[in-house]
């Protein structure tokens, strides 16, 4: 793949092909009017293509583009065949894909909340194996999710009596303790910066979101997850839960194509987190 910066003549504008789908419905998202914005605001600076997730590989094998940003192309379970396809065909032919990668979280399933688990992280307790509840704290529910899930597909609660005739299945399940946390909380970075934070103010309303003014032992958390990530440019977004005891647990780290919830911001932050992404992409081709 090309670097838009290198070689003789005038420098001319990077080139990027923008994976989404335009057309995919999501509940309490818009996801086609946020990338409609972002790429209207990226042709301030660069020259973008759109394609829809699954004509991403040829168009990037063509050696058209400097770099590939992938968006909000959808949950790839939808496409896991093909996403699998893209990923090792941009190793072999070295495109630059943004976000990198390297994610070690969302990006290659739910393996992380696991290790994470292992690792005594703060963390909603996570187990795979039903013979392992034990390890769990105890409570009436538990939620049991497929390792390969998205978007909430497949989530189920189940009572602690029913976990033993739990079967995982070819692809495994993620076992948790239901927790009744006073709110949802998602922290936004751009590369390792970040950028803002909004809140779920009522748990049943996900997606029903408020600005929220993060307190420094609130980043300190969440920066300690983007830290442990392997990807230096890229957008990333920490969810996370507000126990009844005041502590915050990680729910998910999004580092594939995290919603924004870009018309939730006012002009200022919304302009501050386009210049940051602008600064990112620069960085990435540069390279």
């Amino acid at each position: 793949m090309r670097n838009a910066l290198s070689g003789g003549g005038p420098a001319r504008r990077p080139r990027f092909l923008f994976v989404t789908d335009l057309a995919y419905q999501a509940k309490g998202r818009r996801y086609c009017d946020e990338d409609i914005y972002l790429t209207t605001r990226l042709r301030e600076d660069f020259d973008v293509a759109l394609c829809h997730p699954l004509d991403a590989a040829p168009l990037m094998e063509t050696g058209a583009f400097d770099a590939v940003v992938v968006r909000n192309s959808g949950p790839v379970l939808h496409y896991q065949e093909q996403w699998d396809d893209f990923v090792r065909r941009a190793v072999r032919c070295g495109a630059r894909v943004y976000n990198q990668l390297t994610g070690k979280a969302d990006m290659v399933g739910k393996q992380y909340l696991l290790e994470l688990t292992e690792a005594g992280l703060p963390v909603i307790p996570t187990v795979d194996d039903p013979r392992a509840a034990d390890r769990l704290p105890q409570t009436p529910t538990y939620v049991v999710k497929p390792k390969a899930g998205a978007d909430s597909i497949g989530l189920e609660f189940v009572a602690r009596e029913e976990l033993a005739g739990l079967a995982p299945g070819p692809a495994g399940i993620l076992i948790q303790p239901r927790i009744d946390f006073a709110y949802e909380v998602s922290f936004y970075f751009v590369d390792r910066a970040f950028q803002y934070a909004l809140h779920a103010p009522d748990p049943a309303r996900r997606w029903h979101l408020e600005r929220y003014e993060p307190t420094e032992a609130d980043l300190a958390f969440a920066r300690r997850f983007v830290d442990w990530n392997d990807i230096d440019h890229g957008i990333q977004r920490v969810d996370a839960c507000r126990t009844p005891s005041g502590e915050l647990l990680l729910v998910e780290l999004e580092d594939l194509n995290p919603y924004l919830s870009l018309d939730l911001l006012d002009e200022e932050t919304r302009d501050a987190f386009v210049a940051a992404l602008k600064r990112s992409l620069q960085g990435l081709v540069a390279e």
